[in-house]
């Protein structure tokens, strides 16, 4: 009984923990619809993925949608520097993995 306590203990404080960091760069790209892309220029896509699952429980789905959130525009900078500023969830989460595809909405001079 103190075992299965222990275990669900360290599995609910594990659970709370954020584990992906928004970059300063990755605060700058966008999450949008298919209805606010209907002017931009798609640039690609990005495939995240990270542990939905820590020693055999499933971690909470909205932390691993917003993490999987955070690696997306992290890596949509890292992938097209400026020019990608808006992603759109291309699949479902599945496994702890999704696809977004990136899209260049704001011009260089700054106008949508």
């Amino acid at each position: 009984m103190k075992k299965t306590f222990v275990l669900l203990m360290a599995s609910l404080l594990i659970s709370a923990c954020t584990w992906v960091e928004l970059s300063d760069e990755g605060k700058k790209i966008r999450i949008v619809s298919m209805d606010d892309i209907k002017t931009c220029k798609k640039l690609g896509k990005v495939m995240v993925s990270l542990k939905d699952q820590i020693a055999g429980f499933d971690r909470n789905e909205d932390k691993v949608k917003r993490e999987l959130e955070s690696l997306a525009r992290n890596s949509t900078f890292e992938m097209f520097k400026s020019k990608g500023d808006s992603i759109v969830p291309a699949s479902e989460i599945k496994a702890g993995k999704q696809s977004f595809a990136v899209y260049q909405c704001v011009n260089p001079e700054g106008t949508e």
